[in-house]
């Protein structure tokens, strides 16, 4: 099986930048069976090279507001990214990214990092740094995606 983590966020937006930090730790020591994609602030412009790379799993990874601790990272159910917690910080919403995406891609998730603070210039927070750290070194070990919880739909939050 393949994966892609396909990152989201804008670094310049404080928080809004985890997307951006987990991609940079992720290039700098590489998860196994997973390829890694930053999509940046226009996360539409970069669609191409995920479908060139034919994965059959991607995971989206950005800031979103699950009104839980900064720096709580939790699986968002699908149905849920763009009506509740969705950082508005990207040109288009990632609902309609989702449904590109799903056009060739078989599983799609959607992992939400809690921002503390977004604002242009603002520095990102520690508890968000911390945790996009600890995030990536999940993701070196191995850990399994679903180990976050679920946030959203009829799911209760895992803690």
């Amino acid at each position: 099986m393949s994966g892609v983590i396909f990152t989201v966020g804008n670094t310049m937006q404080g928080d809004d930048g985890a997307g951006p930090l987990l991609a940079e730790l992720l290039e700098a020591q590489p998860a196994a069976c997973w390829d890694v994609v930053d999509g940046e602030a226009s996360p539409e412009n970069h669609i191409h090279r995920i479908r060139a790379l034919e994965p059959d799993r991607v995971l989206i990874v950005d800031a979103a507001d699950m009104q839980l601790a900064p720096g709580a990272v939790r699986l968002i159910d699908e149905d849920c990214v763009a009506q509740q917690f969705l950082v508005t910080t990207h040109a288009i919403p990632l609902n309609f990214l989702i449904a590109s995406l799903r056009e060739t891609v078989a599983k799609i998730d959607f992992l939400g990092i809690q921002p503390k603070e977004i604002g242009f210039l603002f520095p990102m927070a520690p508890e968000v740094r911390l945790a996009v750290e600890a995030l990536h070194q999940d993701l070196v070990s191995g850990i399994e995606i679903e180990s976050f919880g679920l946030v959203g739909g009829d799911e209760p939050v895992v803690t």
